[in-house]
């Protein structure tokens, strides 16, 4: 609209109430019509956009699809080439057939744009991670370093947190450590993350890595003088639980076995390295289990860096042995020393397989089996067990407490690692507690559905979240406490498998994948989180013909 002002001269001049500009009467008109058309172009654009918002939607759904697959930046082309194709025939009948396969066409797919949409959707999910993480009461991390297929160190964080009834454990970032992989450099690494992304470290519960690079105290995650739990401590001037993955110590108890097993074990790896490792023998040892009847098509490689494979390879070389034509062919020819070694072999494997085996539902008892051997062998790993999982013994208490808490009672050095919880509060609310027949009830059943949903290899800490979850609010420091055990890791198995996925994201065709690319690729592909393409389509442009 316009308006008058009076000059100096008192004379009216018209002013233009949206750009302020002075205009003369013969003006007017062409002023008018010219924010009429500006405002009808913007009205138009905003039309577009909104129509081919979808455009974009489709584009984040594609690289998504691209990069959850493991597939190179580049294939956004190949996916615009064989779609149209594709969608041929199934919508040869549709009247907008056309219309449909030109859209597929003007889809945003280059490399470039899928590397930029890969970034935002990463980002996006990074924001989730971190808003979700600020909200929760505590969060704990699970670090591990491994080198790439570039030389380069590569250290993955876990982080462990409960989201209402839900407990998530997401890839917070898989940072790149150039030079030495001392502890320091691990902390530096790492400290710089936290302060980039605003992440509450006063919230920090617990820290588990693998520690399996030495067994002294210059380990470089849990070494007493400079090791990265220890700088942790420091740096936040107060206690945090450190963990040394109770994998890598089942391991590392096993591999100091120095037993009648270990060298049979020793022996066993030696010679299925010699047939695997070499084409000729592999391809003859194949011919051979053909030949004799076997149920698996060849042996698993193993090594000691391969060390949770051990029992797999242990029990396909053991139904080898066990072969029936194997047997019949082979026995006159076998010396007493093969026959003894073939033997215990057979005795090691099913050891093991007694190991893990339910014995309330074991149909037959194990033949070629001997209980002195297996009593004498478990003798021996019981002070290993012992002095290695210490530090696990040490918080059993507290471990204890998120099932049987009408059972147990905690210290004030139990209590003193999590963060915000009053002993005079936590005492004063479990003897409550243990005082209501109803609640002990409820831990009691849920025991019972524990040991059922066990056996069914089911997700038992939900559960036992949810538990405590519906308890009323004058139990809070109770489920503080509970939901601070539950955050814990005991293991870096997630670890183990994020480095599964680097392999196969930074391959020997895709070494020279940048850090950036690295770190969004891993957490679009570890993520339970799925990233609101939609809501980040609307603000952004449709690109044609990319």
């Amino acid at each position: 609209g316009f308006t008058c002002i009076t000059e100096c001269d008192r004379s009216q001049c018209p002013i233009c109430m949206i750009c302020h500009a002075k205009l003369s009467d013969s003006k007017l008109k062409e002023h008018f019509l010219n924010h009429i058309f500006n405002a009808l172009l913007c009205l138009q654009q905003l039309h577009i956009w909104t129509q081919q918002g979808d455009f974009n939607s489709a584009s984040f759904a594609g690289s998504l699809a691209i990069v959850r697959n493991g597939k190179p930046f580049t294939d956004g082309k190949y996916v615009k080439t064989f779609m149209p194709d594709a969608a041929d025939e199934p919508f040869d009948d549709l009247l907008n057939k056309d219309k449909i396969i030109k859209q597929i066409q003007d889809m945003p797919l280059t490399a470039r744009t899928v590397h930029d949409r890969t970034i935002v959707m990463a980002n996006n999910v990074e924001e989730t991670q971190v808003k979700d993480i600020n909200a929760a009461p505590f969060f704990s991390l699970s670090l591990d370093e491994s080198t790439d297929v570039s030389h380069l160190s590569q250290s993955s964080m876990i982080s462990r947190y409960a989201v209402g009834d839900t407990l998530r454990e997401e890839s917070l970032a898989v940072l790149p450590i150039k030079g030495s992989t001392r502890g320091e450099d691990l902390f530096k690494s790492f400290m710089e993350f936290p302060q980039e992304k605003n992440l509450p470290m006063d919230k920090l519960l617990s820290v588990c890595t693998d520690g399996a690079l030495c067994m002294v105290g210059k380990n470089c995650m849990v070494g007493k003088n400079k090791g990265f739990a220890t700088l942790l401590r420091e740096h936040e001037n107060r206690p945090i639980l450190s963990f040394h993955c109770i994998l890598h110590q089942e391991a590392l108890c096993v591999q100091m076995c120095d037993g009648q097993f270990g060298k049979v074990m020793s022996l066993v790896i030696r010679v299925i390295n010699f047939i695997v490792a070499r084409a000729l023998n592999d391809r003859q040892f194949k011919t051979l289990l053909h030949e004799v009847g076997n149920n698996y098509p060849g042996l698993l490689l193993h090594s000691n860096v391969r060390w949770l494979t051990r029992g797999k390879v242990l029990s396909h070389f053991a139904a080898f042995l066990l072969s029936r034509r194997y047997d019949r062919t082979s026995e006159p020819a076998q010396s007493e020393n093969a026959r003894h070694w073939k033997q215990s072999v057979i005795t090691l494997a099913n050891t093991l397989e007694l190991f893990i085996m339910d014995l309330e539902t074991a149909s037959e008892p194990i033949q070629n089996f001997d209980v002195h051997q297996l009593a004498g062998f478990t003798s021996s790993l019981l002070p290993l067990f012992k002095a290695r999982f210490g530090e696990f013994h040490e918080h059993a208490h507290l471990f204890k407490f998120i099932t049987h808490s009408n059972e147990c009672s905690l210290s004030p050095a139990n209590l003193s690692y999590i963060p915000g919880v009053s002993v005079r509060d936590f005492e004063a609310e479990l003897a409550d507690l243990k005082a209501s027949d109803m609640w002990v009830n409820k831990f009691k059943s849920l025991n019972e559905d524990l040991e059922i949903i066990s056996r069914q290899k089911a997700e038992l800490d939900e559960l036992i979240l949810k538990t405590w979850n519906a308890l009323p609010v004058t139990y809070h420091t109770l489920q503080h406490v509970s939901t601070a055990v539950l955050t814990m890791f005991g293991s870096t198995d997630a670890c183990e498998q994020s480095f599964s996925h680097l392999k196969n994201t930074k391959s020997n065709l895709r070494s020279r994948l940048t850090d950036e690319s690295l770190n969004a690729c891993m957490k679009l592909n570890l993520t339970k989180y799925q990233p609101d393409y939609k809501d980040i389509s609307k603000s952004m442009q449709h690109q044609n013909l990319h």
